[in-house]
């Protein structure tokens, strides 16, 4: 699964049709619904939507997925595959309201969901019908119901499906959950098989209970230690991004979104091999490659980031190390610590903690096996601390810029996933999925590092100033310089990027 931009995507023209919910009750009837507390990253998401909702600076967002169907589409079929996905998940069928402060989540009752079907149109160039589904995308709405859309785009021998979610409901590993899910259903049902599907936990059930277990947290509890280490260390709860990208703090500004190749299949291969030589894995190798790259243009010794960690794993399961976390990219594993299977490893929902990581790069910033062990021990130490939910230790220890509806400055942000690692990830080379992150506005740079079958990839998303981009494209390749260097490829080249002159970039301090 790849994770580009949809501007760069390209699908073929041909028919598209849309299917979206339609109740059989009122959704306000309590007779066919389910009601729980939303969760905090919901809680925050939807009261950011509500701040923002008549101001300039709106914080609209959308993560899509697109994946083939081979062959001449059976409609029935899909449709029942699509019905199914939506009984199947809880979150896919809520609805959220705010009431006397506490938004709470209502899921409608699996029989009471209906799909209607609209044949949209014949799209006759890949102009026009890119054109319609970007404009699609962009219109999903935090604060209206549904939450998701659905579509396809038909033609003779194959089809393209696309479903468009809100971050509410979702996070980027549950695409892969839904394309395996979909695609699983759909070749069951054209074989006139029941599908046969694993069990999946509820979100709503992980977020009401995250709710109810660290409500009552205060700011002196020990198990913020972590966190108030950290803020210690860097001076304030959230790790400043070290370049200056050219824009004020106190506002938010367009951004522009750009995927890269990193290394092909083969090189990633050697950074792997390279990666274990120094005790370490491809995603701890990124993550050092990351903090030595920022080092060499000019940034601090001592690397610290914002960490996406993945909540779908149980205590004790983590990738490397002990500890309840893990990040998205080490994704996989669906057993728990105590061999039991994971409750979650096939839910749809938000399941992202964010953990702050601290460690200083090898001298000179060519040591890159000191700052692989370094960057695998951080994680490790930050893998012990994983309960506590980041919007949790934000409101409490940091409560003034808990106030905004964004983050308060440009944040130093690492993300890495293994989508072969993730459910049906083997036949991703068959499937073709798609990954596309999409937000209107921002204040700061965001780096998804992932691997796919073809390799090491990487998709920002960043302010548009000159700025941002310069620095994005100087760190791109630097980045993938010491990857080569780890690779054991030192005499090769990175990747040609034009880039403007370093000398209006200016080092935070």
């Amino acid at each position: 699964m790849l994770q580009i931009p949809f501007s760069d995507a390209t699908i073929a023209p041909g028919t598209v049709i849309s299917w979206s919910l339609r109740t059989k009750h009122s959704p306000h009837d309590e007779r066919n619904s389910t009601v729980a507390s939303a969760s905090f990253n919901q809680d925050k998401h939807h009261s950011s939507s509500e701040a923002t909702r008549s101001t300039s600076d709106g914080i609209a967002s959308s993560i899509t997925v697109t994946f083939d169907i081979a062959g001449p589409l059976d409609t029935a079929a899909l449709e029942s595959a699509l019905l199914l996905l939506v009984r199947r998940h809880e979150v896919l069928r809520s609805e959220f309201q705010r009431l006397a402060g506490d938004l709470n989540c209502t899921a409608l009752a699996p029989e009471s969901i209906a799909l209607e079907t609209e044949e949209v149109g014949h799209f006759h160039t890949g102009d026009d019908l890119h054109t319609h589904l970007d404009k699609t995308f962009k219109s999903i709405d935090t604060l209206s119901w549904p939450l998701f859309l659905m579509g396809a785009v038909v033609r003779e021998t194959n089809a393209t499906l696309y479903l468009c979610f809100d971050h509410i409901v979702c996070d980027g590993l549950s695409m892969p959950v839904v394309v395996d899910e979909i695609q699983t259903a759909y070749a069951a049902l054209t074989a006139d098989r029941a599908p046969q599907l694993p069990s999946a936990g509820s979100y709503l059930t992980f977020g009401d209970d995250q709710r109810r277990r660290y409500a009552s947290l205060r700011p002196d509890d020990d198990r913020l230690a972590y966190w108030k280490d950290f803020i210690r260390g860097n001076g304030g709860f959230f790790p400043r991004f070290p370049f200056d990208l050219g824009v004020p703090d106190d506002h938010l500004y367009p951004l522009v979104n750009r995927a890269f190749p990193l290394l092909d299949a083969h090189r990633t291969d050697a950074l792997a091999a390279g990666a274990r030589a120094s005790g370490g894995s491809v995603f701890t190798a990124v993550l050092a490659a990351a903090a030595t790259a920022q080092h060499r243009f000019g940034g601090p010794g001592v690397y610290r980031s914002l960490l996406p960690i993945s909540e779908r794993t149980d205590e004790g399961a983590g990738a490397e190390g002990s500890g309840g976390g893990r990040a998205a990219g080490e994704a996989g594993g669906a057993d728990g610590a105590d061999g039991a299977p994971n409750p979650w490893q096939h839910s749809i929902g938000w399941f992202v903690n964010t953990m702050p990581i601290e460690f200083q790069v090898g001298e000179g910033g060519s040591d890159h096996a000191t700052t692989i062990a370094r960057a695998r021990a951080a994680y490790g130490e930050l893998q012990r601390h994983t309960d506590i939910p980041f919007v949790r230790a934000w409101e409490l220890l940091d409560p003034e810029s808990f106030a905004l509806h964004h983050w308060p400055f440009p944040v130093n942000f690492f993300s890495y996933i293994d989508f072969r690692r993730t459910p049906g990830g083997l036949r991703h080379p068959l499937w073709n999925p798609t990954l596309h992150v999409w937000a209107a506005r921002g204040n700061g740079i965001s780096h998804w590092f992932h691997r796919t079958a073809t390799g090491l990839h990487v998709n920002m998303l960043h302010v548009d100033t000159p700025q941002a981009h310069e620095i994005s494209d100087a760190l791109h390749d630097d980045v993938v310089r010491v990857l080569l260097e780890i690779a054991g490829h030192r005499s090769a080249g990175p990747v040609s990027i034009p880039r403007p002159s370093r000398g209006t970039t200016t080092v935070r301090t």
